[in-house]
């Protein structure tokens, strides 16, 4: 494909796997062959072999001699994935508040506005970007390494379920205001309240995340719902 055609091939494989088997373009259970990737994705096989390797080590996938079976994220990982989200992206937020600039402030406030744009707007995708980016910026503000690159994958492994919670538009309503708290606490410096106000987001995060993904499942077929069928 012309858009592999760069010099970080396998990083730009990876990426394209990593977000497909995220989003349930392959489900769980699903088997992969380096062949049939190759002819879906028009690489060679020493790309697609890297990306694979570094997907086993994410745990995304699990070789089994005659290809590479599909683990996905299940309800179990993403309830992991919150729990460590409630405490890393609550430390963030404290040192965001303690080395937050004028200039990272207009960023964080530039996206809110822009979230709350699309909110009106009724565009659940660019919603979901602004959610990445405020997250994002957050961890960024905080000038802490470690936290930015535990915290970055974890927003990624998440797409998928926070899509099925965006789409309930009372939870974005709230959303909205919680980012709202956060920012508030930033900018005023106080870091304590910064993160306890990012923790209780998380938190509420989590609870609609999950129930949505079981109404889901109560209410409708696996065939409707790909993102429900995976968890166990």
């Amino acid at each position: 494909m012309k858009e592999f055609r760069t010099a970080s091939l396998a990083d730009r494989v990876f990426e394209r796997l990593e977000h497909d088997i995220i989003v349930g373009t392959y489900p769980r259970g699903e088997l992969l062959t380096e062949l049939k990737l190759v002819e879906q994705l028009g690489v060679s096989r020493t790309p697609i072999r890297e990306a694979l390797r570094r997907l086993e080590q994410e745990r995304l996938i699990a070789e089994t001699g005659k290809g590479a079976l599909v683990l996905g994220i299940t309800e179990e990982d993403l309830l992991d994935i919150m729990d460590i989200r409630e405490h890393l992206e609550a430390l963030a937020s404290y040192y965001a508040a303690r080395n937050a600039t004028a200039e990272s402030l207009q960023e964080l406030k530039h996206i809110m506005d822009l979230q709350e744009f699309y909110f009106l707007k009724a565009d659940t995708e660019h919603i979901r970007q602004m959610d990445d980016s405020f997250h994002n910026a957050i961890c960024h503000m905080s000038g802490r390494t470690v936290i930015c690159d535990t915290l970055l994958p974890l927003h990624r492994k998440t797409q998928r379920y926070r899509k099925v919670s965006i789409d309930d538009a009372d939870r974005t309503v709230l959303v909205v205001k919680e980012h709202q708290a956060i920012y508030d606490a930033i900018a005023a410096g106080d870091g304590d309240l910064a993160a306890k106000r990012t923790k209780e987001h998380i938190h509420h995060a989590k609870e609609n995340i999950i129930r949505r993904l079981h109404d889901h499942g109560r209410n409708h077929s696996a065939e409707d719902h790909p993102g429900a069928s995976d968890l166990r």
